[in-house]
Formats: structure tokens, sequence, C-alpha cells
């Protein structure tokens, strides 16, 4: 075992729990409260690659949750944090805004190859505050959707599974019917890269 026996989840997926749990990873959550706004962490710069952004976002995540769990006066444990973006060669596919955008991003990925892309980073502070150490990781996995038409494309968005996913859609969910072909990491396509995760903790002390 590390020195603690939890790390702290600064992340509200449920993908993400269950995978570190199939690890056997002990975890609490440390979640932004309502004055922290999440959202402004993931606006895209200008020219900014999909590589680029995801790992600079996963690295501002963990810099908030790290300045979380010092504001609440937590017990000190390793910080993990975790973004999933989806490309369409250099173009990001964020999360839709709504049913439509969910349609239009869905038809760019209809009889399409993409990358989906997930960086993880492991972080902890001292008892004053100040960092010790960082560790960050990417997955990079390629996902080749079948041609779809308007009709599947309409009744997946009515199902309401594309909503606040990266790429408008869930790959453990129905979504699984139109994709043909996956090369990488399924867990890293879902949220979590577990090969590449259990590398990281195993640095912080971690044995599984």
């Amino acid at each position: 075992m590390s020195d603690t026996p939890f790390v702290y989840l600064a992340s509200q997926s449920p993908r993400r729990r269950q995978l570190l749990e199939q690890l056997g990873v002990r975890y609490q959550l440390l979640l932004a409260d309502a004055t922290e706004d999440g959202e402004a962490l993931e606006v895209v710069l200008p020219h900014e690659t999909p590589r680029a952004y995801v790992q600079r976002v996963t690295l501002l995540k963990l810099e908030a949750a790290l300045a979380r769990m010092k504001r609440r006066g937590l017990p000190a444990a390793p910080v993990l944090c975790s973004d999933t973006t989806v490309a369409l060669g250099k173009i990001i596919l964020g999360k839709p805004d709504d049913a439509q955008h969910a349609a239009q991003i869905l038809g760019a990925l209809s009889g399409q190859t993409h990358r989906v892309l997930t960086s993880v980073a492991v972080g902890t502070v001292s008892k004053t505050g100040k960092p010790l150490k960082t560790q960050q990781t990417l997955s990079i996995s390629h996902v080749c959707f079948a041609s779809l038409t308007r009709t599947q494309i309409q009744t997946y968005v009515t199902s309401g599974e594309p909503m606040g996913k990266a790429g408008a859609y869930a790959v453990q969910g129905r979504a699984a019917a139109y994709i043909e072909h996956i090369s990488g990491s399924y867990s890293g396509i879902m949220g979590l890269p577990m090969f590449e995760t259990a590398k990281l903790l195993h640095v912080f002390g971690f044995k599984i």
C-alpha cells in the first residue's frame, strides 16, 4: 500500500469511479463547489492542438483540486485528475451544447476514424501547500464509426446519452452499436486508461 490508504478523485464521472474500483484503488471524491468555474478551465485556446489542450486542461484541473484539498483542510493524499477529448483531425469535439449540436458532432464522426485523447495527472502537496510531485500521462486511441443514418443519429440523441460526453457519445453505452473498430485503450476511451493510471499510481506508492 501507499503511505496514504486512498487517492482523491477530482471527477464527477461515474465511469472513472468504476474504473478505479476495478483497479482496487480506494478513493474519496474531491469535487468542485459552486464557487468554482470548471467550464472556464475547458476553454480551447487559439490554434491549440488536441494533445496540448487535453494535457493543459488536466493540469489545470489538478492545480484546482490540490488547492481545494488545502482550502478544505483535508488530510493530505495524492489527487487524481483526468480529462478526455475527442478529435477529428485537428478539430476538438467537446461536449455538445444541446441536442442539435450533438447531432452535428455525430454527423461529423459518421463513417470516420477519430482520436480519443485521455490525459491523467496525479499530484501531491506538502503540509504547507507547496507542490511536491506531479506526474502526467496520455493515452491516445483511434475509434472508427460506421456510417450513420439521420434516423440512427436522431434516435441516439433522443436517448440523452450524448449529453455531457466529449464527442457526444459513450463507448460503453448505446454508441457501441455504431463502432466498427477500436485501436488503443477501451478504458481510456471511457475516461481513465487503466494501464497508464496504474503506472502513475505506482509512482505514488500504490501496489496494483
